[in-house]
């Protein structure tokens, strides 16, 4: 594994996350409480004695340049070899620009590529959750002397049509690739894992072929490079939407889950500041929880994921949620199958996430939510009891200003909008959830702190 340079694709939008990945690249977003995505894929690199990587960066990158650093926490942090972050950048040479996908990045990093020792690359998603050891892939892909290898494992058709779907033959070549087709054919998908012979990267990336599974793949197969698939069976978890977001988190909290972060002979590696230890007041109740260190519980939570530095009230709840770093639920307050960025407040009294249809989607961005899950951006403060619906978005830094009125019904968008009171398609109506008709709410710009 020494002769081998991993490098992660740390790039992407990210969009289907609506905000929690507005203002941080994918990547970056918090999983499990106190770990980052990019976090499994930088410890699957070092649990794999891979000790040369390169992460390549475009869309927001600051809070992943902060996070990674100078890759301690991952003992990355050394003279040769190590972590080193990238950015794209503009060159006199058309050669540099914006990446235009997965291989273009990587190409525009070639000099990078070229000057690592060994022969071997492994190119990585840094937005997937997962644990794998590279070792195996490695070594199968040296033993068939391929020029590219994939990750593969089986996926219920009805995902297949995201993914890129492939056939093998018996010794594990591909056959076959389609990425993303409308009608697949297989349930063998492409894990956007790849390894390959250093040779064969100026060959197939040097033409205008902006992304691996769209391009290159299908290249090197139809010019007959030899491509194979390496079955993996482990954990793997595209995060990529809303609702798969909320399950991978709340799958954490199975009695016996699928991802064990307690495997202390494969350990998930993260940037963490020193806080103090959780505390679970007299008048708490915990159950089926992940509780980070530096939370203060004086209420109940139930089935939630609560990242460091979560305060929750007295006579607070927090149900079938996910709250991150430093927000604050207060007393009496309600968080029912939400989730909560960084420094949220959440006023006294108030509710998210209330009535019974969970079908109803935002109106603004139907396809991001429409399973019931209300998302509250970064640094908002909800009023003092405010009653919010289900697939309801509110922005970042929204203010007790911004509210038109007491209850925000399902399907609605609380924006920030310079002070001024909007709440867009927020229809004021009775309705089976039980929703009640807006009134005029205070304009003293009372967040309940």
């Amino acid at each position: 594994m020494k002769r081998t340079l991993a490098v992660i694709l740390a790039g992407g939008e990210g969009a289907r996350l609506s905000i929690l990945s507005e203002k941080r690249a994918k990547p970056a977003v918090p999983f499990g409480g106190k770990y980052r995505i990019i976090d499994f894929a930088l410890s699957n690199c070092v649990n794999s004695s891979i000790d040369n990587v390169v992460v390549l960066t475009q869309y927001n990158p600051r809070s992943l340049n902060d996070h990674i650093g100078r890759g301690r926490p991952w003992d990355l942090d050394r003279n040769t070899g190590g972590v080193r972050v990238l950015q794209p950048y503009i060159g006199r040479n058309k050669a540099s620009d914006w990446y235009r996908g997965t291989a273009d990045a990587v190409f525009q990093n070639l000099g990078v590529v070229d000057q690592a020792a060994g022969d071997t690359v492994v190119v990585l998603a840094g937005d997937h959750v997962y644990k794998m050891d590279y070792g195996p892939f490695v070594t199968f892909h040296r033993r068939r002397r391929a020029d590219v290898t994939i990750a593969v494992r089986r996926v219920p058709l009805a995902d297949a049509s995201r993914m890129g779907i492939l056939a093998m033959d018996e010794s594990g070549r591909i056959t076959d690739f389609a990425e993303k087709p409308k009608q697949p054919r297989s349930d063998l998908a492409s894990m956007g894992v790849y390894v390959f012979a250093k040779r064969t990267f100026h060959r197939w990336l040097a033409e205008s072929r902006p992304d691996f599974g769209s391009d290159v793949v299908p290249a090197m197969l139809a010019g007959g490079a030899r491509v194979f698939g390496y079955r993996f069976d482990g954990y793997w978890q595209d995060v990529g939407t809303i609702q798969s977001y909320w399950e991978a988190n709340m799958a954490l909290l199975d009695d016996r889950p699928d991802l064990d972060m307690y495997d202390q002979e494969w350990l998930i590696h993260t940037r963490s500041e020193e806080r103090a230890p959780a505390r679970v007041a007299a008048t708490a109740q915990v159950h089926r929880s992940l509780i980070s260190h530096g939370c203060l519980i004086d209420g109940t939570v139930v089935n939630s994921v609560l990242s460091p530095g979560v305060v929750v009230g007295v006579g607070a709840v927090v149900r079938d949620s996910i709250v991150m770093f430093d927000s604050v639920v207060r007393p009496g307050a309600v968080v029912d199958r939400a989730i909560l960025d960084k420094q949220v407040v959440v006023g006294p009294g108030a509710i998210v996430g209330e009535g019974i249809q969970l079908d109803r989607p935002n109106r603004l961005t139907p396809t991001h939510l429409n399973t019931g899950i209300t998302i509250v951006g970064k640094q908002a403060v909800i009023p003092r009891g405010v009653r919010i619906g289900r697939n309801v978005r509110i922005d970042p830094n929204v203010r007790a200003a911004d509210f038109a009125g007491r209850v925000v019904a399902t399907g609605s968008t609380i924006e920030r909008h310079d002070g001024q009171t909007r709440a867009r398609a927020g229809r004021s109506a009775r309705n089976a959830a039980g929703e009640e008709t807006p009134v005029p709410g205070s304009r003293s710009g009372d967040a309940g702190l």
